[in-house]
């Protein structure tokens, strides 16, 4: 009877050493999985084939594509909307699957003049300058400009 009864335990304890052992396995690969993230305002193409140059205002695109991602600097006139797609697996750098750039031109009057898309494939690398500007003033350490200030106010009135 012992010897039956140690023999079902022991089963036992395999069975749920073997369950526990697989529950790892899964947890710890689905960590190792594709994670795959959108971001920004990608346009529906059936949305951009109705924007019509000469036809419709800012407002218009507005209601039909949402708010740009971004506009142009100096002038209004250029309205980006961008949208990109990465994917990252496990603890590596994300890398950038697709990116798509819808640029949405006006004229002086505020109506369409065009759009142009770009993908990733138009992309071009740039080097960034790594120097700073220099400016005006001295360069304090952190307890000159925290004690600095002491007794350089007056008293109130």
């Amino acid at each position: 009877m012992n010897a039956t009864h140690d023999r079902r335990t022991g089963n036992r304890l395999r069975g749920l050493g073997l369950c526990l052992l697989a529950a790892c396995a899964a947890v710890g690969l689905s960590a190792c999985g594709n994670n795959v993230q959108l971001r920004g305002n990608t346009p529906d193409p059936e949305d951009i084939a109705v924007i019509q140059p000469g036809v419709q205002s800012r407002q218009d695109i507005v209601d039909l594509l949402g708010s740009p991602s971004t506009v142009s600097t100096f002038q209004d006139r250029k309205w980006y909307y961008i949208g990109q797609k990465t994917e990252e697996i496990a603890f590596m750098k994300p890398s950038v699957i697709d990116r798509q750039v819808l640029v949405v031109t006006f004229d002086e009057g505020g109506l369409v003049e065009g759009t142009q898309m770009y993908g990733l494939d138009d992309a071009q690398d740039i080097d960034p300058v790594d120097r700073e500007t220099p400016t005006e003033g001295r360069d304090l350490t952190l307890l000159q400009q925290l004690f600095g200030n002491i007794g350089q106010f007056s008293q109130p009135l």
